[in-house]
């Protein structure tokens, strides 16, 4: 198998939060192909968050392409030139106010890597303490929930978790601490 060769890449729209190009593709066969859409989004961060208390903390937020308030991981974006695991320490303070003890990398994924190339990496947190308040940004409103790991197992074999990634990572990271 071999890889497709690009050959010309055009942008159609560069924003913070959107950004699309169409790339033209020799594919290994010798045919061309000549709209090929790409979305282009930054790296991001998944968080399985152990209390002091033996919980797990989930969020609770709108998510406007849906169209449903959801109840997720808590996540966020690995700024530019950050490391992934200061990321999760940083969104973890920023999104719930709790701070961890340790972290561990569970696994890294890409949400569609037939359209985007973006990777989400999901770490473990445990020993989490509340330190301070949420600091959210203007555009976020999140309601930290807290779940026992029994309940938050249930939670997922009941699909209430829509959000495919959050559920690979709990998957993950049950299996890698021996729950499933």
């Amino acid at each position: 198998m071999e890889k497709w060769t690009l050959l010309d890449s055009k942008y159609i729209i560069r924003r913070p939060w959107a950004t699309l190009r169409i790339d033209t593709l020799r594919l290994p066969n010798g045919n061309i192909k000549d709209e090929y859409y790409v979305l282009e989004y930054p790296t991001w961060v998944n968080m399985v968050a152990i209390t002091e208390h033996n919980t797990i903390l989930f969020v609770k937020q709108y998510r406007h392409g849906a169209g449903e308030i959801m109840v997720e991981l808590p996540a966020g974006v690995v700024e530019k030139g950050e490391d992934p695991k200061e990321a999760a320490y940083r969104e973890l303070l920023e999104e719930t106010g709790y701070a961890f003890d340790s972290i561990e990398y569970i696994c890294e994924l890409y949400a569609n890597p037939a359209t985007s190339g973006n990777l989400t990496y999901t770490y473990l947190l445990q020993g989490g303490k509340k330190v301070q308040e949420q600091e959210l940004d203007d555009s976020e409103d999140i309601e930290v929930v807290e779940m026992g790991i029994e309940e938050a197992k249930q939670f997922l074999f009941d699909n209430k978790i829509g959000q495919a990634l959050h559920t690979s990572a709990l998957f993950y990271t049950f299996k890698k601490l021996g729950l499933l």
